[in-house]
Parts: C-alpha cells; structure tokens; sequence
C-alpha cells in the first residue's frame, strides 16, 4: 500500500495525530488483520487524543503560571493548615462552574502561589482557561496599554478568563486609578467567572489596603462574599526546602 500520498495529505490537512498513527500502522506487522473500521477508529481516536493535548498546551502557555504545580503533589502532611477535604472539592471543580471565588492568605512561603497555581494547572485539564498575574505587574500592564492602545484588548481577555490568579495581593496600598481598573476586573467577572486571590494580609485588613471606602465596598463585595477560604499558617517552607516534598511552593 502506497502511504506517501495519504500522508502527505494528512500533514497538509494538519491531521499530526492522523498522520503518526498510520505510520505506526505501518510499522506493525499484523495491523492487517484488524477490519477497516477499526483502523479508521484507531487513527480517528489519535486524532482526537493529539488536539486535546494541543489545545491543553495552548492553555498551559497562556496561562503563564508561576510555578509548575499540580494538585497530585500536594503536601497535606507539613502543618499549615490544609484541609483535604476542601482540597477535594475545589479539585473537583465544581466552584469553577458556579462563577465563585477562591481567597488564599497566609503568611510568605506557606506554598500559597504553590496552591493557587495547582488549582490553575486542574482548571486548565479540566478544559478552563486560566491566567495568572502579579498584581503590581498587572496593574502596570493596563496602565502601560493606555497608551498604546492594548487597554481595551486586555480587559476583554481578563474578563473571559474562566479562572484569573491574582498573586501578591495586599503588598501596598492601591492608588486611585489601581482602585479603579481591579473594580472593572472584579465588576467583569462577578457572577461570570472565577477569581483566585493571594495575599500575606488577612481578609479583614483588605478594606484598609484598598484605601478608600467606597471603592473598597465595592471590590470586596464582588470579590469576598461568595468565596471560598483557605487559611495557611506556619514556617515559611523555604526554611526546610531540602527536607520537603513537592506541594510545596510560595
């Protein structure tokens, strides 16, 4: 059988899957015993498989995720305050599919990017888009895409994010404008999306942060009130790097 033409075809189609399927077909040496209809499902089933796990990729590289976590390695033996069974659900994904929120505080190096950044990686083999930012560097993207135009473009993608990762929440005190553009963010997204937020800060110091009081209202009520909590304590796991298990980040 001449696979020179088919394959050809198939690489100028884009069918990749299709494509390095046939040629393991051709590289076994009982594959003819196996009907057409079989070999057809075999290539079709390759295909599938080698889109689902390009589309993943895409989401991986767009979400730009800070660490490479995932939520099998999750440390629940170090004492920090983890509860699996709140672990569990949040796995399950459900709170992504109900548009709500998830607050994760705690002191620095307790692994809450760690967390944060699992639950992102889940999202995005769950089929969800995700992005992860810093919340100084965000606010100096948007206020950088002002002038150039971007503004507009960035705020569309931040608001169909299905899960957006705020890290660093709370490490100073918001600006006017920076209170302005994370009431937009939050105001897209509620009710529509999901929001993951980290900060060194307890919850109950956030309104101080923000600033002023109305505005503070504002992005609290859309950010907290329909959230779930993980509350971290203990040493900074940095101290016992050398002695940790994976699971342990930030």
């Amino acid at each position: 059988m001449m696979y020179h033409p088919t394959l050809e075809k198939l690489a100028e189609l884009r069918l990749t899957g299709m494509r390095q399927a046939l040629l393991d077909q051709a590289a076994m040496a009982d594959i003819e015993e196996l009907a057409f209809e079989e070999r057809l499902g075999l290539l079709l089933d390759r295909e599938a498989t080698a889109r689902a796990d390009r589309r993943l990729q895409s989401r991986l590289r767009n979400a730009r995720f800070r660490q490479s976590a995932t939520v099998e390695d999750l440390d629940y033996r170090t004492p920090r305050g983890l509860d699996r069974t709140l672990m569990n659900s949040l796995i399950g994904g459900g709170w992504i599919n109900k548009h709500l929120n998830l607050l994760i505080t705690g002191p620095t190096g307790v692994g809450k990017t760690w967390i944060a950044c699992a639950l992102g990686n889940k999202a995005c083999r769950d089929g969800f888009t995700a992005q992860y930012h810093r919340l100084s560097r965000l606010f100096d993207s948007l206020a950088l895409a002002h002038g150039d135009g971007r503004h507009p473009q960035i705020m569309k993608k931040l608001a169909r994010t299905d899960v957006l990762l705020i890290d660093d929440w709370g490490l100073s005190k918001l600006t006017a404008p920076q209170r302005r553009e994370l009431l937009d963010i939050l105001d897209d997204r509620y009710n529509r999306k999901s929001t993951v937020v980290t900060s060194q800060l307890p919850v109950d110091l956030w309104h101080k942060m923000i600033g002023e009081p109305t505005h503070a209202d504002a992005i609290l009520d859309r950010l907290v009130h329909n959230a779930y909590r993980i509350t971290l304590k203990g040493e900074s796991l940095r101290k016992t790097a050398a002695n940790v298990e994976p699971g342990d980040g930030t």
